[in-house]
């Protein structure tokens, strides 16, 4: 017989109920991906509390895109991650939107007149072209061109995102509280995106390189020197594996949270759930850890609110 404390109990919903609440009650109803939310939340939690613990973000770009970033920032802004790995185009709508406006539109606009009117589609958030390439092309330029008048001719991912951080994004930005609370940001597929195109533009006449080897240098310590890691991992790709592929080194991640929504039967990195990169050793037997399917935007926001 089950004890009475694991029963399916009913959401009680009233006025002013608070989202804490509302993800201690999705722990208790048991629906179908809402235990698992709230379980992800717990264990977010608990490697925020755990002082002994490496804290990992690692998410896509296209939530950047949309206004989870604000989420992305109060994680950041409030130091709840120690160390962020993600793709070269969250720098692209990070600075973007420092800047400009991204727009609210629909799935299944006509793409062909959005590309005649010079408007780009990213799912359905509408980025015209003035908000995207042609603003990150002035002031990624102005900035290159000032940090070789300083006589910077080299830099890695980590060193250029907080120079973004500290030169050409607002307040508001994800790479602003990076840099002002020094928290590492490494990209690496930094040359997949509309940043890593104007650093190779900026290099056809200046001799100006890229390090990522100091960017793995630095992951090396990091994994290295820590005690126990953890890792909230939204989406799937480079960023994800960059993760887990270091952790490896020190026996796998401590804690672990993974919020996707790929298919796992294909093979491909992106589906594959945390019990997989068990048998890899990216993620320890004993780990806490959960997978979670589901579109980020709505479930990161209400983690993480559930915790603030």
């Amino acid at each position: 017989m089950m004890e009475e404390s694991e029963a399916v109990k009913d959401y009680q919903l009233y006025s002013g109920m608070t989202v804490a609440e509302l993800l201690r009650q999705m722990k208790e109803s048991w629906g179908f991906t809402a235990a698992k939310i709230a379980r992800g939340a717990d264990i977010f939690k608990k490697m925020i509390d755990d002082k002994s613990c490496v804290k990992f973000l690692s998410f896509p770009a296209c939530i950047v895109a949309t206004g989870t970033r604000g989420v992305l920032k109060e994680i950041v802004k409030r130091r709840l991650v120690d160390v962020i790995i993600t793709t070269c185009g969250t720098l692209d709508h990070d600075l973007a939107r420092s800047w400009k406006e991204y727009y609210r539109g629909f799935f299944n606009m006509d793409d062909g007149e959005l590309h005649r009117k010079g408007v780009n589609r990213l799912g359905n958030v509408l980025v015209p072209n003035e908000s995207y390439g042609l603003i990150i092309e002035e002031k990624m330029q102005e900035m290159l061109a000032a940090l070789w008048e300083e006589g910077i001719r080299e830099i890695s991912s980590r060193e250029l995102c907080w120079e973004m951080g500290r030169r050409i994004c607002g307040e508001d930005s994800i790479l602003y509280w990076a840099a002002e609370n020094r928290i590492p940001v490494y990209v690496p597929g930094l040359t997949d995106g509309a940043v890593g195109y104007q650093l190779w533009l900026f290099s056809q006449d200046h001799k100006f390189r890229i390090n990522v080897l100091k960017d793995e240098q630095e992951l090396n310590d990091l994994i290295f020197e820590s005690e126990k890691t953890g890792a909230l991992i939204v989406g799937g790709g480079i960023s994800k594996h960059h993760v887990i592929w270091w952790n490896q080194f020190k026996g796998g991640l401590d804690y672990a949270v993974y919020i996707t929504t790929a298919v796992e039967w294909d093979g491909s990195l992106s589906g594959a759930r945390l019990r997989e990169a068990v048998s890899w050793g990216k993620v320890k037997e004993t780990a806490s850890r959960v997978t979670i399917e589901g579109d980020a935007t709505v479930i990161l926001p209400l983690m993480v609110a559930s915790l603030l």
